[in-house]
């Protein structure tokens, strides 16, 4: 029954980030921005199958693979995620197509990993790695909006150097 739990959270967490991500909202640097992974982490890590017993090493490894993926899916999407900020000061994030291209890509390595791997394992190990992906693109986001908020200009998009009028003020 914990993996269907776990499969139940991993869908659900999932779901409710992809949704979250693809809309423009607000980001809160003061937040605790790692409490969700760690969480995922502390719930995957709690099950003793999170390696195979027949074949420790083998399991090992895929396991470092899934988390070497997901902390890459992580970094992957939270630099192609587009951070802004409005004229009010408050820093804005959406993800992109490229985000969106970030994912599928993981999704496949993912697979991939488990197909060639012919080795048990458990749905926790697949939690670890998400809880990876979201604690690096969670990390990455805040870094990247705190240096946004600490900038004196207002209205650009992160690696401006130059405040520049926005599109539809140059018509």
């Amino acid at each position: 029954m914990p993996g269907l739990v776990n499969a139940l959270v991993i869908v659900a967490v999932v779901a409710l980030v992809v949704v979250r991500q693809f809309r423009a909202r607000p980001i809160d640097t003061d937040r605790r921005w790692w409490v969700v992974p760690v969480v995922l982490a502390f719930l995957a890590l709690r099950e003793p199958g999170i390696l195979d017993a027949h074949h420790r090493v083998g399991s090992a490894v895929l396991l470092s693979a899934e988390v070497l993926t997901g902390l890459a899916t992580g970094a992957g999407w939270a630099w192609t995620t587009r951070v802004w900020t409005e004229p009010d000061g408050v820093v804005w994030t959406k993800s992109t197509k490229a985000s969106a291209v970030v994912w599928g890509i993981g999704i496949c390595l993912r697979v991939g990993l488990f197909a060639l791997g012919g080795m048990h394992q458990d749905s926790s190990a697949l939690m670890v790695g998400l809880a990876g992906t979201l604690l690096v693109r969670s990390g990455v986001l805040a870094w990247r909006a705190r240096s946004l908020e600490a900038s004196a200009v207002q209205g650009a998009a992160y690696g401006d150097s130059v405040a520049r009028p926005a599109w539809k003020e140059l018509a």
